[in-house]
């Protein structure tokens, strides 16, 4: 049975600080998903994964969902060539409104 190889992740360096604006209550339920749903085929789309339509540079080429209500958004770009996901941003969308590093964004 062939073993699926893991893929390193990587924050980028304004990750920090965006996860500094969500209630410490939910860092290790985001932690916990870092590594549970992207480690293995972080390009393989789910009910909760899925590549953007329009991506931003920025923001990468796609967004999970999770949480409570899932009202977290991760957004990342995978580089499968080199077996690594690049962190990109983390938000907390609640209706309408997505905010990441306390400022509302429009993706």
């Amino acid at each position: 049975m062939k073993r699926e190889r893991r893929f390193e992740l990587i924050y980028a360096p304004q990750v920090k600080g965006q996860l500094q604006k969500i209630e410490r209550k939910y860092h290790s339920l985001i932690r916990h998903t870092f590594e549970s749903q992207l480690n293995f085929n972080p390009d393989l789309e789910t009910k909760n994964r899925k590549p953007l339509k329009r991506p931003a540079e920025s923001a990468g080429d796609w967004e999970l969902r999770f949480g409570p209500d899932n009202r977290f958004r991760v957004y990342y770009a995978v580089e499968r060539k080199h077996f690594r996901v690049l962190i990109l941003a983390v938000g907390v969308k609640q209706r309408d409104r997505l905010t990441i590093g306390g400022e509302e964004v429009t993706l």
